[in-house]
């Protein structure tokens, strides 16, 4: 798929990582991951596609590219391969963590994952998990943060999982404030990948930065919140502390 696909493309570098993925993919993997990142019809990775390429090879094989060129980035964002997408969005994440002394490259890069998350290229939980906190928690941690409310009421479910995400970077950063309004927002949530990151998000609000900060928003909120959001979020409290959250909504 990705020869017919590079056709398309003139950057030489796309296709240099292409190959090189190319050389450590396995068909039994891409069986595999085709399976646990759920690409079957109606599911939330449908029509994805695996060459069969595990994480740390995946990393290994970006760290071989790390100055890669931005188009070349997008290109690979553009590819219908998994694996392809990945490793882009791993080189992004390190380019823009290396760059603290360059606000012009990090807006740079900022901006193209902005735009790769438009048009739906970041869109399985492990390219999300891996890219947002990194990326948009550390751009707008001192900018204006409305484009993340803008994609918690996304119909889109990669850019509500973007959204609350990336406020990771907000908490390792000692700032609980978006987390805790954009778990409002999603707190009713149909999808549980949603459910899952709103819980992680505030079990972490509780770990890094004030625990009363968990526990005041389970008193407002626990009756409301989807068992599975429930369940993350309490998950470092105690059982008798778990207990009573879970009688709130009960």
């Amino acid at each position: 798929m990705w020869e017919k696909y590079r056709k398309n493309v003139a950057m030489t570098g796309a296709q240099d990582v292409a190959a090189a993925l190319a050389e450590v993919s396995s068909p039994v993997d891409a069986a595999f991951l085709q399976r646990f990142f759920k690409t079957g019809d109606g599911q939330y990775g449908a029509g994805d596609v695996f060459i069969g390429v595990r994480v740390p090879a995946t990393r290994a094989v970006a760290r071989r590219f790390a100055d890669l060129p931005l188009d070349d980035i997008d290109a690979l964002l553009d590819s219908p391969i998994h694996e392809h997408r990945l490793a882009a969005l791993v080189i992004l994440v390190t380019r823009f963590e290396r760059s603290t002394k360059d606000p012009e490259l990090r807006t740079q890069i900022a901006d193209r994952y902005i735009g790769a998350v438009r048009r739906g290229r970041v869109n399985n939980w492990d390219l999300v998990d891996s890219s947002a906190p990194a990326i948009l928690g550390g751009y707008l941690f001192d900018r204006p943060r409305d484009l993340l409310l803008e994609f918690a009421h996304s119909t889109d479910l990669w850019q509500r999982r973007v959204a609350m995400l990336a406020t990771g970077g907000f908490i390792t950063r000692g700032d609980a404030s978006t987390t805790l309004a954009l778990a409002e927002v999603l707190l009713t949530d149909r999808e549980d990948l949603i459910h899952k990151a709103v819980g992680w998000m505030l079990r972490e609000v509780g770990k890094r930065i004030d625990r009363s900060l968990l526990t005041d928003f389970l008193e407002a909120h626990a009756a409301r919140m989807p068992r599975t959001a429930l369940s993350y979020a309490t998950e470092h409290l105690t059982a008798a502390e778990r207990r009573h959250f879970r009688s709130l909504r009960a």
